[in-house]
């Protein structure tokens, strides 16, 4: 029996990651027990969909739809991973039965992270959230969204399109951080000519309340009240079912350079940090879960036989009626060269070079396909 063929291996966590671990297992050449462990009782789904077009159109309840599997591995829904067993090789679910195996997966994702334990503080991370929040949104209450990241951003977009007054309450200026002051600006400017209020704090705000969240305390004290409050303030990756395998460092799962973390266990996506240029890191992106989930699932079956992980990151976002597609290295340092359109915020095509040679391109507006973008980034002669 060829290594491909051989044993029963263990998917868990049906996220993006998982679901492309499968799909490339058996496209690998693996034929043998393929076993799926999802906590959602949903088949997989598009993540990013839930915050861009099911988030802010009440008609879009298939925008978060993926293509039938095609892996014909058995799938266990709604059912959680509690502990893992590395010596007997068992996964012991909260449905009180221990699944065996040869070799594993380890894609159980992360959480969104909380700033209070109130029940009315809401976050979004799956499905369930994203329905519970668009049906709050129908009322049209006011929002206070704390976190100026790109979900923050996107869910205040969303917010301010269903005709919400809405703040967002950021540490700084929205989006520098992630993509730098340029593109930042962009999004900021777009973001205030829709009607949003910002509110910059220079610590993390806090949630203040009783049985519901009604205020959010600034550094200064000050609370900005509201109907509704959602948090977008980063993610947990859930590790803590793997607390006594040794696995885990600094809350996340390390692999090499191929997405394992010893021979026979991967670990892709949100929970695992690879070697990257800049050091051994998460980089919980959709685009990132797909390369990671590809090239372990080719590890686990043939070891340093499969190549290694070329990540190439790639980024995108929609919000208050704009889009940009970003390859390359974020956040960008300085101004663009423009390729394509000119600078105040229409539709354009940019390149940012780095003292390494590399580069970082995005679209801003405009319909570029990824590889060209990729192409873009590769130093000129």
């Amino acid at each position: 029996m060829s290594t491909a063929a051989a044993g029963r291996i263990v998917v868990v966590g049906n996220g993006i990651a998982g679901l492309t671990a499968a799909d490339t297992l058996r496209e690998a050449g693996f034929d043998g027990d393929l076993t799926i462990v999802g906590d959602e009782p949903h088949p997989a789904y598009s993540r990013p969909a839930l915050s861009k077009a099911l988030l802010r159109d009440r008609n879009a309840g298939t925008a978060h739809e993926l293509p039938p599997a095609g892996h014909g591995a058995t799938e266990l829904l709604g059912v959680r991973a509690t502990r893992l067993d590395l010596d007997r090789r068992l996964v012991a679910l909260d449905d009180g039965t221990d699944l065996p195996y040869d070799r594993l997966v380890l894609a159980t994702g992360s959480r969104a992270r909380r700033l209070s334990g109130l029940p009315g503080e809401a976050t979004l991370r799956g499905l369930d959230d994203a329905v519970a929040l668009r049906d709050r949104l129908a009322s049209a209450p006011t929002v206070v969204v704390i976190g100026g990241g790109p979900l923050g951003m996107e869910i205040a977009s969303a917010c301010v399109g269903s005709g919400c007054r809405t703040t967002l309450v950021s540490q700084g200026t929205p989006l520098t951080h992630q993509l730098g002051p340029h593109l930042a600006g962009v999004f900021v400017s777009a973001a205030l000519a829709s009607g949003l209020t910002l509110v910059r704090t220079g610590t993390a705000a806090r949630i203040d309340g009783t049985t519901d969240a009604g205020r959010v305390v600034l550094d200064s004290g000050e609370a900005v009240e509201a109907e509704l409050i959602v948090s977008a303030v980063g993610d947990i990756p859930n590790t803590e079912w793997l607390a006594d395998t040794g696995l885990t460092a600094n809350g996340a799962v390390p692999v090499d350079v191929r997405g394992l973390a010893r021979p026979d266990v991967a670990a892709v996506g949100d929970l695992a940090a690879f070697p990257t240029p800049h050091g051994v890191r998460r980089v919980p992106l959709w685009s990132s879960a797909i390369e990671q989930a590809r090239t372990a699932a080719r590890a686990l079956l043939h070891g340093d036989q499969a190549p290694p992980l070329r990540f190439q990151p790639y980024f995108w976002t929609e919000q208050f009626g704009l889009s940009l597609k970003a390859a390359g290295r974020l956040p960008t340092a300085g101004e663009p060269a423009y390729l394509e359109g000119e600078p105040g915020g229409g539709p354009a095509l940019m390149r940012w070079s780095h003292a390494d040679g590399s580069a970082t391109a995005a679209a801003l507006g405009l319909r570029v396909p990824v590889p060209r973008l990729r192409r873009m980034t590769e130093p000129t002669t």
